[in-house]
C-alpha cells in the first residue's frame, strides 16, 4: 500500500460525510426511550452537578470527543487542533482518530501532538486492533501513546469497515489475546472501541476476562462507515450500502452490557444527538458519552464553535438532570426507574 493512502481516504472520509446525508443514520433509538417528569423536582438548578472522573481526571461532565481523524493534511490538523483547544476551555475528554497514518506518512504525526492545547483533559491515543496482525505491536503503541501525551489507547475494531474497503485489512483472527498482551505491557490503559456497529454480550464478557477495563460499544445509529466506503468506491459490486444499517443499535448495546455495568467502564457512542441521548445511556449504564459527527462541522469552522456546541450540550444535560430530581451521575447512572417507558 502506498504510503499516502490513508492519509488521502482520511480526507475523502470527511469530505464524503460532509457531502453525503446518507451516511447518518438518524435512527433515532434513543427516542424509544421516555424520561418521567418530576414536577417538584425539590432540588435547585444551580446544585446540579453532572461532572465525573474519567481515567484519572475529572471532567465537567459525561462527554468524551469521539475519534473523528488525523493526518498529513491541513484540514486534518486544523480539525484536531479546534477539537483539542475546544476540549480543554469545556474540560471534557478527546480521542483522536487512527494514528496508523503516522507511521506510513510521518508528516501526520504533529496533528497528533496535541497535549500542550489540552493540558488538563483526558486525551486518548487510537490504533486499529487489526493492525496487530499486520505488523503493529507494542513499539507502536507506546510511540502513538507518546507523540499524544496520551491518558490511554483506543484500539478500535472496524470488521465491516475493513471488509467493505478495497484496501481493507482483514485478518481478525486471534486479536484478542494480543490487545490482552499489549494492555499489560503498556503503562497507560487500553481501551477497546466499535466504530458504529455494537458490541455484543458475548464479545464484552470476552473483553472482561481478557482485563479490558473500557469499553466503547459504538453503537449502529449514527455514522455509517459501511455508507462512507460505498462512496469512496460506488459500484454494483461493492456492499457497502447493503449493510448501512448493520449492527446492533446502541441503547440495545448498553442493555447488553448493562451486567457488566460495575465491572467496566462502558462508554455509549453511535447515534447520540444530543444531551438527552447521552442522559439515556447513562441510566442505561453509560459512564461517558461519546459524540463526533455532530462536533465536526463545528470543527472545520472553529474552535469556538465547538465550544459552543459542547456549552450547549451541558447546559441540556444539567437541565435534564434537574427535571429528573437527580443532583449528580451517581444518582442518574443505572438508575432504570427513570424511564417513564422502556420500547426495547
Amino acid at each position: 500500500m502506498s504510503s499516502k493512502t490513508t492519509n488521502r481516504r482520511k480526507v475523502e472520509h470527511i469530505d464524503i460525510i460532509n457531502k453525503h446525508a446518507d451516511t447518518h443514520c438518524q435512527s433515532g433509538y434513543f427516542d424509544r426511550l421516555r424520561l418521567i417528569h418530576r414536577a417538584l423536582p425539590e432540588i435547585t438548578l444551580d446544585d446540579i452537578d453532572p461532572s465525573v472522573t474519567f481515567l484519572g481526571k475529572k471532567i465537567a461532565f459525561p462527554l468524551i470527543i469521539s475519534s473523528m481523524t488525523g493526518g498529513d493534511h491541513e484540514l486534518l490538523r486544523q480539525i484536531n487542533r479546534n477539537l483539542a483547544v475546544a476540549a480543554q476551555a469545556t474540560h471534557v475528554a478527546m480521542a483522536v482518530g487512527s494514528q496508523r497514518v503516522m507511521f506510513e506518512q510521518p508528516g501526520a504525526k504533529a496533528s497528533f501532538a496535541l497535549r500542550s492545547l489540552a493540558p488538563d483533559v483526558p486525551l486518548i491515543s487510537n490504533l486499529g486492533a487489526v493492525q496487530l496482525n499486520y505488523g503493529f505491536g507494542l513499539t507502536q503503541c507506546k510511540e502513538a501513546v507518546e507523540t499524544l501525551s496520551a491518558d490511554g489507547l483506543y484500539f478500535h475494531v472496524n470488521a465491516l469497515q475493513e471488509a467493505i474497503q478495497p484496501e481493507g485489512n482483514t485478518d481478525f483472527s486471534s486479536l484478542l489475546k494480543k490487545i490482552e498482551n499489549i494492555n499489560q505491557q503498556l503503562t497507560v490503559p487500553v481501551l477497546i472501541k466499535e466504530v458504529g456497529c455494537g458490541m455484543h454480550f458475548k464479545d464484552i464478557k470476552r473483553c472482561i476476562d481478557a482485563g479490558i477495563g473500557y469499553i466503547d460499544i459504538a453503537g449502529q445509529g449514527g455514522t455509517s462507515w459501511s455508507s462512507i466506503e460505498y462512496h469512496r468506491n460506488p459500484s454494483v459490486t461493492n456492499p457497502g450500502k447493503q449493510f448501512s444499517d448493520w449492527g446492533i443499535p446502541t441503547p440495545v448495546a448498553l442493555k447488553m452490557a448493562a451486567p457488566f455495568m460495575n465491572d467496566v467502564h462502558i462508554i455509549s457512542s453511535g447515534g447520540l444527538r444530543n444531551a438527552l441521548d447521552m442522559v439515556k445511556s447513562v441510566i442505561l449504564g453509560a459512564r461517558l458519552c461519546g459524540m463526533a459527527g455532530s462536533l465536526l462541522q463545528a470543527a472545520i469552522d472553529s474552535a469556538d464553535r465547538v465550544i459552543e456546541e459542547i456549552e450547549a450540550l451541558k447546559r441540556a444535560f444539567s437541565i435534564a438532570m434537574f427535571l429528573l430530581g437527580v443532583p449528580n451521575i451517581d444518582c442518574l447512572r443505572g438508575k432504570s426507574q427513570l424511564f417513564l417507558e422502556t420500547l426495547f
